[in-house]
């Protein structure tokens, strides 16, 4: 393994600058530029040190699942629509491999629902509405929500939304787990 490449990983994921560490571990910003450079190699004693300033041991330092550079930012013309037949539900980020959770921006037109069916998969689902109103039928019980009001239900029940109103319904959402 690089050690000085993992050095400015674990530094960056810190949000600390060269200087910073330094400072914190008692050495000169110019020895952590050369060890990040590779100009010179630590003894386990000095990275020890240097790790101290960020908390790790050095088990932690060679282990430590540092991650890889992702978007944050998902601007709302990038939105996958995965919905349809008036139903919108923009996905908020491309499904990844490690995510855990879904989240969703639904808009339900007048008269629209998620079917005639009912729908059941694995995990759990909340969300609020935030505009309009929407039916919503878990294990055959059926709630009329309103701007403001929120919900949180098991997906393993049977459940169904439905917009029985002559406005849009919108609702922010998440899921878990990401697929259904």
């Amino acid at each position: 393994m690089d050690v000085g490449k993992r050095l400015k990983e674990v530094r960056e994921m810190y949000g600390l600058s060269q200087r910073e560490l330094a400072k914190r571990v008692g050495l000169t910003n110019s020895t952590i530029s050369m060890i990040e450079r590779d100009a010179v190699s630590p003894s386990i004693s000095s990275l020890k040190k240097i790790l101290e300033g960020v908390s790790l041991t050095v088990t932690e330092f060679f282990t430590l699942e540092i991650p890889t550079e992702s978007q944050v930012v998902f601007k709302k013309d990038t939105l996958v629509d995965v919905g349809s037949d008036g139903v919108e539900l923009h996905l908020v980020g491309a499904p990844q491999p490690d995510s855990k959770l879904a989240f969703l921006i639904e808009r339900y037109q007048p008269g629209s629902s998620t079917g005639k069916d009912m729908i059941t998969h694995i995990g759990e689902e909340a969300g609020t509405v935030i505009e309009g109103s929407i039916e919503i039928t878990v294990a055959g019980r059926s709630f009329k929500l309103t701007k403001g009001d929120s919900y949180k239900f098991s997906t393993s029940l049977p459940h169904k939304f439905k917009n029985t109103s002559k406005k849009v319904c919108k609702i922010i959402s998440a899921h878990t787990p990401p697929s259904f």
